[in-house]
């Protein structure tokens, strides 16, 4: 989703000739971040000596820490940019997206943080292999978290690739590749030589440089309306063109059945697809006790409220200080809001304004660059631990073995991922996130909530709900307007989309679940009650924990 949004945002920010005039400012800028981070990992790397510390940071950090985190790996630039583009164009209906991000740590914290903390060691194949099958469920584990992560690291690869390349002013199909490229070594820099520990500590920093540019935007837009929201919101609606409309639901969703239908089914797989995100699930283990992930999650879930809270300041300031107008000629999906902003509340034309944009773009790129190596590092991880060490080395692999198939696992998707980031560089990666999303919601979260709370789950359970809502997934994306049909497909000029939704989370979410069930009840292998028993236990006190 962030790199959607930032391609397409991006796009537009290359023409601002306040970017050509002040490049030098941004390019220093990026190598100042880049340098710092890499410093970091360096640094963390030194102290990286176990397959604890590459997994999970030595299960050393504390709740902040790891909330803080978690919010980073959390916080895209869909948030930042998408967000505040869609309160700007379409008001209470944008604010929508804001409220399924923060409602899914909910379902996070009620139902998979403690349990998952308890009851795992390095990955979600832990769980599952507690009480089934080890080799085929943890396969299936690998399999899915694998296919979810690079979706997801696509887009954010392709994102970054036309960040850098456009505001650098590198216009050449060669260049674009070399900038992919580039993006791609950091990220196997950042996880073959910190892990875990290099990787939070990015995540950390770029959570507080989100928050910090976020606030300071914030406080120049309530400042311009003398801190008073009534007038801010009433600017809004007056000059959206929309009037009372603005501030009430329907605006963009509602207008067809349709629409209200993908409305739900976004909605679905947002506020469950985030619980079962590997790259989420894995930030659960870098704490050293159960308790400690709750609070890291009570963390998390009031920094992101907070910024989630801020993008509505941000959005309905666009609209009134910039308007829908001006907002789509920059970009019709209004995702350029944001920089907009930002430029204007530093003087458009100005060295201010340049500034201020020059700080949001290496916002947006140190947002992208945190979240590929946290997908980059759940992906190489569950390669090492549950494919490589338990299944093709049968649980005969020394850690030192599985930490260099982890970091030849990284290095292998960095390779692939700079492939098709390049390849895709030019294509709407919209529907690559979806499908990310959309496969977390529907394969991992039935398999972790069905292992952990029902003791008839099988083995042939875990297996349909995972291959099932993985391929139902795969399955209705690729025949979605997101694919082909649109203007904004990923293939605008041909059309062979027949499912009407551009999110399957409707369809494929209640199937994954539907699978499991069916699976378990029609298998012929008896459930072992006791083992169940023994991960309840574990999962709720957290005795014999690691």
């Amino acid at each position: 989703m962030s790199a959607a949004y930032a391609s397409h945002t991006l796009n537009q920010l290359a023409a601002s000739s306040s970017t050509t005039e002040h490049r030098p400012l941004i390019i220093t800028l990026f190598a100042v971040f880049v340098a710092a981070t890499l410093g970091i990992t360096v640094w963390a790397g030194r102290q990286t000596k176990s397959a604890s510390d590459f997994y999970a940071g030595g299960r050393q950090f504390t709740a902040f820490q790891n909330g803080l985190a978690v919010s980073g790996d959390y916080m895209s630039a869909a948030s930042f940019l998408g967000i505040a583009g869609a309160i700007a164009l379409f008001g209470y209906d944008g604010f929508l997206y804001s409220i399924g991000f923060l409602v899914a740590w909910l379902v996070a914290l009620l139902l998979v943080a403690e349990p998952l903390r308890n009851s795992g060691r390095y990955t979600m194949g832990d769980v599952l292999a507690y009480r089934m099958r080890q080799r085929p469920v943890r396969t299936a584990a690998g399999v899915s978290t694998i296919v979810v992560s690079i979706f997801y690291l696509l887009a954010q690869m392709a994102g970054a690739g036309v960040l850098v390349a456009l505001l650098l002013g590198i216009t050449s199909d060669a260049g674009k590749v070399l900038i992919v490229a580039l993006v791609g070594v950091l990220m196997i820099l950042y996880v073959t030589i910190g892990g875990m520990k290099g990787t939070t500590w990015v995540q950390m920093v770029k959570a507080v440089l989100l928050i910090a540019g976020a606030l300071l935007m914030t406080l120049m837009v309530l400042w311009k309306f003398d801190f008073n929201v009534s007038d801010l919101l009433g600017t809004a609606a007056e000059k959206s063109g929309h009037g009372a409309a603005f501030l009430e639901p329907g605006l963009k969703y509602g207008v067809t059945d349709v629409s209200k239908l993908d409305f739900i089914s976004l909605g679905i797989a947002l506020v469950l697809g985030t619980a079962g995100l590997p790259h989420i699930l894995i930030r659960f283990y870098t704490v050293p006790t159960a308790k400690a992930a709750r609070k890291s999650v009570n963390w998390a879930i009031g920094i992101i409220g907070a910024f989630y809270l801020m993008t509505i300041a941000l959005g309905f300031g666009a609209a009134a200080l910039i308007g829908p107008e001006e907002i789509k000629a920059k970009n019709p999906a209004g995702n350029a809001a944001a920089p907009q902003l930002a430029e204007y509340l530093g003087g458009v034309g100005t060295t201010g304004g340049a500034i201020m944009l020059a700080v949001i773009s290496a916002v947006a790129f140190a947002t992208i660059l945190a979240v590929v190596a946290g997908l980059t590092l759940a992906s190489s991880s569950s390669f090492a631990h549950d494919i490589y060490a338990n299944v093709i080395r049968k649980g005969k692999a020394t850690e030192k073995e599985e930490m260099r198939a982890a970091r030849w696992a990284t290095v292998a998707i960095g390779v692939v991922s700079i492939g098709l980031g390049a390849m895709a560089r030019d294509l709407n990666v919209a529907g690559l996130v979806a499908l990310a999303f959309a496969v977390a919601a529907s394969a991992n979260l039935p398999t972790i909530l069905y292992s952990l709370f029902w003791k008839r789950f099988t083995t042939q359970g875990a297996l349909w709900s995972i291959y099932g809502g993985l391929s139902s997934s795969v399955f209705l994306v690729l025949f979605s307007p997101v694919v082909s049909g649109k203007a904004s497909s990923m293939f605008p000029d041909v059309d062979f989309a027949w499912f009407p939704l551009e999110n399957p989370g409707l369809i494929s979410i209640p199937l994954g679940f539907l699978l499991g069930w069916a699976g378990s009840v029609l298998s012929k292998e008896e459930p072992d009650k006791g083992k169940y028993a023994e991960l309840e236990v574990k999962s709720l006190t957290g005795t014999g924990a690691h």
